[in-house]
């Protein structure tokens, strides 16, 4: 016998597999391309050596030259390019009593598509003539162990921008946009329950859904969640998860069929830097749950739980 139904809609989150497989294929191929055509170097002006190349979360680029090593010019600007999109950026003279004279600049980076931008200097002489260079990555060896991490996105789009060294040793910027993410501004323990406050970037248009998962076998509770544009309000269901089963268990959350969590941040290891102590919560029904919100390592949220309302309860008297 034939059966008649329907396929449900697709909720808004991740795609499958094979899709992301396909994206990042596309992306990387994309990238070793645009790298090479940005990384030409001109013979008869090899790239120059600065003495400082930094760039601080995916937002703020950092440049200092010798003065002497561009050559004597009238104006100097740091030119960032990719394609027809251009951010000319001036170099300002700064002499100093101890050290060579600097040319600096400092760029703030905002919407910066997808790709490969060219870092350029150009300066131009008293005679009018204009020469442009490139610049070499700035040998640092080996990262020092800080409790941040050299490359960070930015905290508020998700875009990584990095400095990244071309086959023919120019530095060149790489920025990878953000996919899409459930990001967790701050959650907020109270004696009754613990609220959490998040935003989705870049997680297509539909209708909400939040969850959470038990880390063990998976058991699904749902999560009254409300969202306003991009941001979202979640309770977490203290009282469904501990009626899911006895003892002690770990869960994790999904909005949107998104892992939420403390993604855009420049820590290293967030379980570390936000220590979070255990709590017990005294539900509306009347149960008392002992729980620990928390961070992992890799930044996902999760919160640890368990029912100790027996563990208050008096024991019956005995009667005669």
């Amino acid at each position: 016998m034939d059966r008649l139904g329907f396929t449900p809609p697709r909720l808004p989150g991740a795609p499958p597999h094979l899709v992301r497989r396909l994206r990042a294929t596309v992306r990387s191929t994309r990238f070793r391309l645009e790298r090479a055509a940005a990384g030409r170097v001109s013979r008869a002006a090899p790239p120059l050596t600065p003495v400082h190349l930094s760039l601080r979360d995916s937002r703020t680029l950092n440049l200092a030259l010798a003065a002497g090593s561009t050559g004597p010019s009238d104006r100097a600007r740091l030119l960032i390019t990719r394609g027809r999109h251009r951010l000319a950026v001036p170099l300002a003279y700064e002499r100093h009593t101890a050290a060579v004279p600097l040319l600096t600049a400092t760029a703030t980076l905002r919407d910066m598509r997808d790709g490969v931008w060219r870092l350029t200097v150009e300066t131009r002489g008293a005679d009018g003539r204009v020469r442009r260079r490139g610049l070499a990555p700035v040998e640092d060896g080996a990262p020092p162990a800080t409790p941040t991490v050299p490359c960070a996105p930015d905290p508020l789009t998700g875009t990584l921008v990095r400095i990244v060294r071309s086959r023919t040793g120019r530095a060149v910027l790489q920025a990878t946009r953000s996919r899409a993410r459930a990001e967790l501004v701050r959650f907020e323990p109270r004696g009754d329950g613990i609220t959490v406050h998040g935003r989705l970037i870049g997680a297509a248009a539909g209708p909400v859904r939040a969850e959470a998962v038990r880390r063990r076998d998976k058991v699904v509770v749902p999560v009254d969640v409300a969202v306003r544009g991009g941001a979202f309000t979640l309770s977490v269901p203290l009282g469904a998860m501990t009626g899911a089963g006895a003892g002690q268990w770990v869960w994790d959350f999904r909005v949107a069929g998104l892992p939420l969590g403390r993604w855009l941040t420049d820590v290293r290891d967030p379980s570390a830097a936000c220590p979070t102590p255990f709590r017990v919560f005294a539900l509306p029904e009347g149960a008392l749950v002992r729980a620990h919100a928390h961070f992992t390592r890799t930044g996902a949220f999760a919160v640890t739980c368990r029912d100790i309302s027996h563990l208050t309860r008096e024991p019956a008297k005995e009667t005669s």
